[in-house]
């Protein structure tokens, strides 16, 4: 089903009022992200992304903030799109999301059958979020 996958670590520099900084580390490239805040209940927001050698992003995984982000993501083509699936681990083991990237808001798309409740503008969810509150102390994990 998945296209390819890779294993991705990434810790944040920075997290608060909807404004990150995040150092990843995606299979073997680093990248250096800043995230601003959604202005529309959670269905876009801006985002500066640049690669940066995988070992100035392990220098910088040392400034980070407690908290960290393990899982894999997979490419899973479905009709037009590519769904990222990301499968958990760590702290957040059992917590798989699946995520589109759209050219508008309104943009239609098939919606897979691995696909379950939509989650978009839940704050928990969101990467960030998941060092701070991982899933495993969610009283009800959905």
């Amino acid at each position: 089903m998945a296209a390819s996958s890779d294993r991705i670590v990434q810790g944040y520099i920075c997290r608060t009022s909807g404004r990150t900084v995040r150092v990843r580390i995606r299979g073997e490239k680093g990248f250096l992200t800043i995230k601003g805040p959604s202005l529309d209940g959670g269905i876009s927001r801006y985002e500066w992304e640049h690669e940066i050698p995988v070992d100035e992003a392990d220098e910088l995984m040392a400034l980070c903030q407690e908290g960290c982000i393990d899982k894999i993501r997979y490419l899973v083509p479905y009709g037009e799109h590519t769904f990222e699936v990301d499968e958990f681990f760590g702290d957040n083991e059992g917590l798989v999301i699946a995520e589109v990237e759209l050219g508008t808001i309104d943009e239609a798309f098939d919606i897979p059958p691995f696909i379950g409740k939509e989650v978009t503008g839940d704050r928990r969810y969101y990467n960030a979020s998941l060092t701070v509150n991982p899933y495993k102390m969610w009283h009800n994990p959905e």
